[in-house]
């Protein structure tokens, strides 16, 4: 009897001891696949996303009226529409940041001339893909591309024989560059470039040409030769004349540009900074007056597009969300482009910082 309780005991104490070791194996099995739920879960709802999208876009109005007003002016209604997207993708070593910046404005006044007049118009895309070489070192390439939807005129209360001054791609500014880009996370990053390309472009049609013949001869070149002349896509020929015969204007240079995109709360904030600098070194000066009765004026046979003139680029934008779909915003741009010829109220050219501010209150949304 002692032997048979004893064989029971050990049978039993076998069974539990299996039992267990059963046990662990499913333990172990289950934690392991809770630890990769947590890792999947983590990727999902806490913003470690592979592909991230965020952006602004808004409708801004306003609206002015006046009856027996002793300071003058006019009724006005305004309006701009705007976007400002981002798409961020980001594993392991690469990283792909895409931005694009559209924003078009009207405003239709109460006067006898000009009543419709554009007040804003952008078209700004960038994309830049890099290689993480080193913690937050990115080896990099970018390309941008920067025009405007519509024609764009100077009102002189002419109508429709006012100045055309742009349109699109007359001009498209197209940047193209292989770099070092610092990314110490995601709202700041800082490229610099000793390889970068730019190419200015002014490209009118034939039928546009004939279309506006009347303001601009075609035996003095027509509207396309007047842009040209506006946005320095010409070249000098050996007898120090100009020639207008290419339709884009390419260089070489060293290039630098700044992005921040933050948000807190309610409040988003976006800019970005571009210089760049021509390895141009064409320095010999001819009086860009000749021929003329106007003042003499020395100018580098290269077009002021030389190493060490730097190109400006700079925008401000920021929105705040006042309600669910009520949005504040407040935008600036701050230029300046070496060749590109600006006259003043008395018709007198030169190259001058170009500014311009929006602000507004509007239907909007930030994601």
């Amino acid at each position: 009897m002692k032997k048979i309780m004893f064989f029971a005991c050990m049978m039993a104490s076998a069974m539990m001891a299996n039992a267990q070791e059963v046990d662990k194996e499913k333990v172990q099995t289950q934690a392991e696949a809770a630890a990769e739920a947590k890792k999947a879960l983590k990727e999902v709802d806490t913003g470690d996303k592979i592909w991230k999208f965020s952006g602004v876009t808004g409708l801004n109005a306003a609206a002015t009226s006046l009856s027996n007003w002793a300071a003058g002016g006019n009724d006005n209604i305004n309006g701009v529409i705007f976007g400002r997207l981002r798409l961020l993708y980001h594993k392991d070593k690469i990283a792909w940041d895409n931005n694009l910046d559209l924003e078009y404005g009207m405003s239709y006044i109460d006067q006898k001339d000009d009543k419709v007049q554009k007040s804003s118009d952008r078209i700004k895309f960038n994309s830049k893909v890099g290689y993480e070489f080193a913690p937050k070192w990115f080896a990099a390439a970018l390309l941008g591309f920067n025009t405007q939807f519509a024609l764009g005129r100077s009102y002189e209360g002419k109508n429709d024989d006012n100045p055309i001054i742009s349109k699109f791609f007359a001009p498209a500014y197209t940047d193209v560059s292989i770099g070092i880009d610092w990314k110490p996370n995601d709202i700041i990053s800082v490229y610099m470039s000793p390889i970068a390309g730019r190419f200015t472009t002014v490209s009118v049609s034939k039928s546009m040409n004939r279309e506006y013949q009347d303001l601009y001869p075609l035996a003095d070149g027509g509207l396309e030769r007047v842009l040209k002349e506006k946005y320095a896509v010409w070249k000098y020929n050996d007898k120090d004349e100009k020639d207008f015969s290419m339709n884009t204007r390419a260089e070489l240079g060293f290039s630098v540009k700044g992005a921040l995109n933050y948000s807190i709360k309610d409040l988003k904030v976006t800019s970005t900074l571009g210089l760049y600098t021509p390895y141009a070194s064409d320095r010999k000066k001819i009086n860009i007056n000749e021929g003329t009765d106007k003042p003499k004026v020395l100018r580098y046979r290269d077009n002021n597009r030389c190493i060490g003139n730097f190109d400006v680029d700079w925008d401000l934008a920021l929105s705040y969300q006042l309600f669910k779909c009520l949005q504040m915003t407040f935008s600036t741009s701050m230029k300046y482009y070496n060749g590109v010829m600006i006259a003043d109220k008395d018709g007198n050219e030169a190259e001058r910082l170009q500014f311009k501010t929006i602000l507004g209150v509007g239907v909007g949304y930030n994601f």
